[in-house]
């Protein structure tokens, strides 16, 4: 998902198995915080759950207060409600989702391009996104110009990097620094795959469309 900037979302595991999340922000500045919804608020009081208008959470049930100079996060009022965007199912799923399958049908001799002006989700968030299987990885080192994260979704890789080696996992993340020769190789003969994130020096911002 390359989710639309500015606009509210939440998430929930329906599944009956354990589920984890990787976010990716754009630039060296998250945004300095997080706009709640005002149900979220409203809900969260009811898990005894204070926000404070510094954007941190207080846990009353474990007998945090909210300090002498914090005051609780003030609500969205309706008005201003009206100035964050709405994006429709069918809108976010054409523009701004691509599945699991849909990764497996397009990678095939090389790695896919998920985010990034050429990618199947175009956009400029001051980042690209790569996906890389066992069917499309790269057995030669390289040398990046920029930082790279690798974050293995599924199956066992090798880290090698200036004669080092060691194992990856699924749900294991690595930094690459510039100039670093390293490459991944994934273990044995069963399914893998990884995201590789590369830096790009395009600026941070709204959510970029052609």
């Amino acid at each position: 998902m390359n989710i639309p900037t500015g606009i509210f979302r939440a998430f929930e595991n329906v599944g009956d198995g354990y589920g984890m999340l990787m976010a990716i922000l754009g630039g060296d500045d998250a945004g300095g915080g997080v706009t709640w919804a005002p149900e979220v608020i409203n809900d969260a009081k009811d898990f005894g759950l204070l926000l404070g208008d510094n954007g941190v959470l207080y846990d009353t049930k474990k007998g945090e207060l909210l300090p002498e100079h914090i005051a609780p996060m003030q609500l969205l009022t309706d008005e201003e409600l009206k100035n964050f965007p709405k994006v429709t199912t069918e809108v976010f799923m054409s523009n701004f989702f691509v599945s699991a399958s849909d990764l497996s049908h397009h990678s095939k001799d090389t790695p896919l391009k998920v985010i990034g002006d050429n990618g199947l989700l175009k956009d400029k968030p001051g980042f690209e996104v790569d996906f890389i299987s066992n069917e499309t990885f790269v057995d030669e080192m390289h040398s990046p110009s920029q930082y790279e994260v690798n974050m293995v979704m599924r199956g066992e890789w090798t880290l090698e990097w200036d004669g080092n080696s060691t194992r990856i996992s699924a749900g294991d993340t690595c930094l690459i620094r510039p100039d670093l020769s390293y490459k991944m190789t994934p273990i044995g003969i069963d399914e893998a795959s990884l995201f590789k994130v590369t830096k790009t020096n395009d600026p941070a911002g709204s959510t970029w469309r052609e």
